[in-house]
């Protein structure tokens, strides 16, 4: 008896981008003087120390946690959201659900709203990987557009948007934002707002020109952009960036009642629980806004450090407005330039991993130590 073929979901998906840095890292960490990571957004710095203890005075919850997370989960959200950011005030019981780290949450977005195959997904022309990877997994159609007006007649089922933009470091400004919120509602179109680096937003501009100031990041749950009316709109959030909280799969959705009811709903019957110890370092974590503070200056003067590097050795820094990256071009193949840095013992992303416009581009994190950003900027400059 014949048996049907064994489907294999990884051959609908592009290759893992960091498999393709091998080479490049092997050069890289042959470097005499040591290996330099700056190719990914991961914390190297501690975690908040409130986070910490809210997880060490909960480790012993030996109960399943709730989809849904704790009332105090929700409450903390809700109040951190508009105290830190002037997000409207959201209702804790039915607008907020945590999540298992947002990655997994934006892979898992498009399949758990029931889009597949005859849905349109919108993605920027230089986005974030796993929003290209929720929609295939889903069996969407994809799209990469920065502008509405790109987009033709036909209008998609669900829109992301991502500012501050991984990776560029790119602001959509509040008209923009209030007209992707315009054309949305009248399309009937779910917007999707990635706004895991919101409280990484910088007010000097990368290449030191004197004078400009960038956008400050603003939600898309801000009542300038939305009004107060969350209909078909979800901010995604995080607490990897600006609590160091990675390894703690720390996340949340907030917007539209009705989303976060279906998507609360399916999750429920997934089994996608966030462990009650870390609902309750979470819970510290967005309580402690100094840490938040401390961590941004921190980034802040790792930034500086390695822009004026990348300036006196003749790159361009484009974007790189907010955000834990400086866009940089020599105005070569991408690869060339990872080649470049590999050589000094340093491993930067290649633009292309982000789109076809990325091809000239290379991604530099600021997400190495104090000394070794200092040591990557002595390199950089020669």
């Amino acid at each position: 008896m014949a048996h049907p073929p064994r489907i294999v979901r990884s051959s609908l998906l592009p290759d893992f981008p960091w498999d393709s840095l091998a080479d490049a890292r092997a050069k890289a960490e042959s470097h005499p003087d040591g290996f330099i990571n700056l190719s990914m957004g991961t914390p190297v710095d501690p975690v908040s120390p409130a986070a910490q203890l809210g997880l060490a005075e909960n480790s012993g919850a030996p109960g399943y946690p709730q989809t849904v997370g704790t009332q105090e989960l929700r409450q903390t959200i809700v109040e951190a959201m508009t105290r830190r950011y002037g997000i409207i005030p959201l209702d804790p019981e039915r607008q907020v659900l945590p999540v298992i780290g947002t990655k997994e949450a934006i892979a898992w977005l498009p399949y758990l709203l029931g889009l597949g195959e005859g849905h349109t997904v919108v993605i920027p022309e230089l986005a974030y990987p796993t929003y290209e990877v929720g929609a295939l997994l889903a069996g969407a159609s994809i799209v990469r557009a920065d502008s509405t007006f790109q987009l033709g007649p036909q209008a998609p089922t669900l829109m992301y948007i991502n500012s501050p933009s991984n990776p560029t470091g790119k602001v959509l400004g509040l008209e923009h934002l209030r007209k992707v919120v315009s054309w949305a509602r009248e399309r009937d179109v779910i917007v999707v707002s990635d706004e895991c680096y919101l409280g990484l937003g910088w007010t000097t501009n990368a290449n030191g020109v004197r004078g400009e100031r960038p956008t400050q990041p603003v939600s898309l749950l801000h009542p300038d952009v939305c009004d107060g009316d969350t209909t078909n709109l979800i901010a995604v959030h995080s607490l990897s960036k600006t609590s160091n909280m990675a390894s703690y799969r720390s996340g949340w959705l907030a917007g539209d009642e009705k989303l976060i009811h279906e998507l609360l709903a399916v999750r429920k019957h997934a089994g996608f629980m966030v462990p009650q110890p870390i609902q309750a370092a979470t819970v510290a974590a967005l309580k402690d806004d100094g840490f938040e503070q401390l961590q941004r200056e921190i980034y802040r003067n790792r930034r500086e450090i390695l822009a004026a590097a990348l300036r006196d050795a003749g790159f361009t820094i484009d974007n790189s407005e907010a955000g834990l990256y400086l866009w940089s071009t020599r105005d070569e193949p991408c690869r060339d330039t990872v080649d470049w840095f590999a050589e000094r013992g340093i491993l930067v992303a290649p633009g292309e991993f982000y789109g076809p416009k990325g091809v000239k581009h290379v991604r530099v994190a600021l997400t190495g130590t104090d000394d070794q950003i200092t040591a990557a900027a002595q390199r950089i400059a020669g």
